[in-house]
C-alpha cells in the first residue's frame, strides 16, 4: 500500500520522496523511477513529485536552510537534464537523462 499522498498534500503536510537505496530492503538508485512511481501509484503531479524530492526532502532532514531549492545563500546543487519538459520526469524512467550535475557550485559532466 502506498502513502496517501493526495490526502497529506491537501492537509498541508510535507511529503518527501527518496530512493531509500538500501541493499537490504530497497536497492533502487534511480530517482526518476521514484518520481514516475509517485505519479502513477500515488497520483501525484510532476510538480508535486519535484517538490517532494527537493525542498521537502531537505525539510525531512532539517537542511532546508542549506539545500533543496535554488535561492541566494544556499548550496548550488542541481541537475541539467536532457528532457524537453519537466512533466516527462513522471514518464521517462530507467534512462539516464542527466547531462550535467552541479554540486556545491562545481559542474560535473555526465558520462553519457
Amino acid at each position: 500500500e502506498y502513502t496517501p499522498a493526495k490526502k497529506l498534500i491537501e492537509a498541508n503536510a510535507y511529503l518527501a520522496l527518496a530512493t531509500d537505496c538500501n541493499p537490504g530492503t530497497s536497492w533502487c538508485e534511480d530517482m526518476t523511477f521514484i518520481l514516475a512511481l509517485a505519479c502513477r501509484q500515488m497520483k501525484m503531479t510532476p510538480p508535486q513529485t519535484i517538490t517532494a524530492a527537493t525542498i521537502n526532502a531537505a525539510k525531512a532532514i532539517a537542511q532546508q536552510h542549506r539545500v533543496g531549492s535554488l535561492e541566494p545563500g544556499k548550496q548550488a546543487d542541481f541537475l541539467i537534464l536532457n528532457c524537453s519538459d519537466y512533466r516527462n520526469l513522471g514518464y521517462r524512467f530507467a534512462s539516464n537523462m542527466v547531462e550535467k550535475v552541479v554540486k556545491a557550485g562545481k559542474i560535473y559532466e555526465s558520462g553519457n
